[in-house]
């Protein structure tokens, strides 16, 4: 049942990325029918997760794949907070493409199907991995807004002629949003990384280096939260930091299979 459940969901994101690219050449329809694709898969992919979790013995999502299959929801569902808006809709060009890749990655690695059991309890994976992995849908989400922040900055700049038939949000909106999203993020990482700690403590385990790597993202956004009170950072200052911590984010995501999930 779990599997039968991903070709819809696939297929519905993958309409949606298409009708994204549409959008931004000729807006209005197609932004529609993208919203609607991306509303259908995520609603799919919850009932997808949901036979995960009824028939799992334990945390459904505890192999890389499994994870990265609840990175997408993840991702996906938090940039429906925003992306129906008609303004926000060229969001997506940056999201659905890779909400569409790493689904069918997740699929190609086993994590849309039944999970194995994983040598980790079940209470730190739902702490740890749980809110570990929606600080980095948060992350992501921050740095596709930045992203579009210095493209229409750029486009501004240049006096684009079609800056008037692309609708997206004014700038200071884009960079307050994603600030909003690190404000909510960043708390989900400091409670991850905690819990995560207080286990190697108990265990007597030494800190390896994807927990520094982390650690080092954690402190690239406290900064940014940091510099753009204390010394108001705005702008594209702060749209290349927030990017920065994304790389970081990229560079712990892609670890995490060798030290969390091996089973």
């Amino acid at each position: 049942m779990a599997e039968l459940l991903f070709w819809p969901a696939l297929f519905a994101y993958g309409e949606a990325a298409v009708a994204y690219f549409g959008e931004a050449r000729y807006p209005g329809r197609a932004g529609r029918l993208a919203t609607w694709g991306v509303r259908v898969g995520w609603l799919v992919q919850t009932a997808l997760l949901a036979v995960q979790a009824a028939r799992a013995d334990g945390f459904p999502w505890s192999t890389w794949a499994g994870s990265l299959n609840l990175f997408v929801w993840l991702v996906v569902g938090a940039y429906l907070i925003w992306g129906c808006r008609p303004r926000y809709r060229l969001l997506g060009l940056a999201v659905l493409p890779l909400a569409v890749v790493l689904f069918g990655l997740a699929r190609a690695g086993g994590g849309t199907g039944i999970g194995t059991r994983s040598h980790y309890s079940n209470l730190f994976l739902v702490l740890h991995v749980g809110l570990v992995l929606a600080a980095f849908a948060g992350f992501t989400l921050a740095a596709c807004l930045s992203a579009l922040y210095l493209w229409q900055e750029r486009r501004l700049k240049r006096r684009e002629s079609s800056i008037l038939s692309v609708r997206v949000p004014p700038l200071a909106k884009l960079e307050e949003v994603a600030a909003r999203t690190i404000a909510v993020a960043l708390p989900a990482l400091t409670l991850g990384v905690a819990v995560g700690v207080v286990r190697l403590r108990n265990r007597g385990e030494n800190v390896d280096a994807l927990m520094v790597a982390t650690f080092v993202t954690w402190v690239v956004y406290a900064a940014a939260v940091v510099l753009r009170h204390v010394a108001g950072w705005r702008g594209r200052r702060a749209a290349y930091l927030l990017l920065v911590g994304f790389a970081l984010v990229v560079v712990v995501r892609l670890g995490l299979p060798v030290t969390h999930f091996a089973t």
